[in-house]
């Protein structure tokens, strides 16, 4: 199965500057809403009562919404005029409302808002706030839709892209693999049955050849009247299938259902991967993805070096201040190492104690050895203040590059004879 290396970005974390605008007259349900979304999005609320309110703050900070929530009847605006303000502008809406009939539905599917949920229940609150951060996370997922026909498949995108995915068209089959393997960011695959080269069922089944359900999934959709062809699709690979012409409600849940799939299985890998204390990947995630990128290096004909750090003294340092003080100094330590290396190529990992390890694809010997010179000149000079601590920390560096028929196990024991060396030499100092 083929490796794609979107599964090792970051999952999505709120750090949006923009405001989330909430558009409610009842001030005891607008405290509570924006109470929930602040807390469980990270982004600031603006509330505004009424029409002239929401006029008034969109005009001020047009560009600064992420999304609105928006009661579909206010005193001043009986009729849907506050929806028709934030769409006009172009902010993602998702509508709630205590009224709802057939009507009422036409009115709200017609604006191509993001969403709308019902005063029904007492899950209304929670079902909303879980509506406004799909929104957010949304942006995360990208979408391939698969179709011949330019008129269908322009459709599905523009309900996609009012969904806020990410979307990438494509008519067929063959260029529906080749942008798998061109853009590394595509997690779900919409795809029709009927196409000129090969039909959705064969396109599922070698999209399931190459990659794993974790990384791609893929919903077969399609106009047939023949009962058999969800089951087809199903069969070959697929994880959903939706007959057109499409319901549109059904849609988003489908999609959406699939997208949170896919998040909850990063979400679980992230886990598996990530060391609990300093968030950097662990020993296990190490090994597993080292080797496909030292792979990787060598089909480029690319040099590749690992070098492992190790903290000076660190045992004494927990002798003398304690472990938390020892745990506070090494998730210090890791947040440098980490930005240090941001613009290069490169995996690290805790390998555990205070030992990490670096591996560096496309990067000569000397060129790595200047980058991590510079990376422990910078921690040798980095007061770190933990607790009632200022530390002064330095550390020992083992570099090693890859020969042409090296394993990565080998390579990490050169690494740590260097290592060795190094510290036998009066650490704080990098030998290779």
């Amino acid at each position: 199965m083929t490796q794609r290396s979107a599964e090792y970005q970051p999952l999505f974390r709120p750090q949006d500057k923009r405001r989330v605008l909430v558009v409610e007259d009842s001030k005891t349900f607008s405290i509570a809403l924006r109470q929930m979304i602040e807390a469980e999005t990270g982004l600031k609320v603006t509330s505004c009562g009424c029409l002239k309110d929401l006029s008034t703050a969109i005009l001020r900070d047009q560009e600064g919404y992420a999304i609105a929530v928006v009661d579909l009847n206010l005193p001043d605006a009986p009729n849907g005029e506050a929806l028709d303000w934030t769409v006009s502008h172009g902010i993602p809406t998702i509508v709630f409302t205590g009224t709802f009939d057939a009507a009422t539905r036409t009115r709200i599917m017609e604006r191509e808002v993001f969403d709308y949920v019902l005063k029904d229940s007492e899950f209304a609150l929670g079902n909303l706030v879980g509506s406004v951060k799909r929104a957010l996370t949304n942006k995360e997922t990208r979408i391939l839709v698969v179709d011949d026909m330019t008129t269908t498949r322009r459709l599905l995108g523009q309900m996609l892209t009012s969904q806020q995915y990410s979307v990438v068209e494509v008519g067929s089959g063959a260029d529906a693999l080749m942008m798998l393997e061109q853009d590394q960011e595509i997690r779900l695959v919409v795809s029709d049955y009927n196409m000129p080269d090969m039909d959705g069922y064969e396109l599922a089944r070698r999209i399931r050849r190459r990659y794993p359900a974790e990384q791609v999934r893929v919903i077969g959709i399609s106009s047939s009247t023949d009962r058999t062809t969800s089951a087809g699709f199903l069969k070959a690979g697929a994880h959903d299938f939706i007959s057109r012409p499409f319901v549109l409600e059904e849609l988003q849940c489908r999609i959406a259902s699939n997208a949170e799939t896919l998040l909850r299985m990063r979400l679980l890998n992230d886990l598996a991967w990530r060391d609990y204390l300093t968030g950097l990947f662990n020993r296990r995630y190490f090994f597993e993805r080292g080797p496909k990128m030292v792979a990787e290096a060598r089909r480029a004909s690319q040099p590749t070096c690992v070098a492992i750090l190790d903290i000076d003294h660190f045992k004494l340092l927990n002798d003398e201040h304690g472990h938390d003080v020892g745990d506070d100094a090494l998730r210090i330590f890791a947040d440098h190492l980490g930005t240090s290396f941001e613009g290069h190529p490169h995996l690290l990992a805790r390998l555990g104690g205070e030992e990490f390890a670096l591996l560096l694809p496309g990067m000569s010997e000397s060129a790595a050895a200047m980058l991590i010179e510079e990376v422990r000149i910078g921690i040798a000079g980095l007061g770190m203040p933990v607790r009632h601590v200022n530390l002064g920390l330095t550390v020992s560096i083992g570099l090693a590059v890859m020969s042409a028929t090296d394993s990565l196990d080998l390579a990490l024991r050169k690494a740590d004879r260097a290592l060795y060396a190094a510290k036998q030499a009066g650490r704080n100092r990098l030998n290779a």
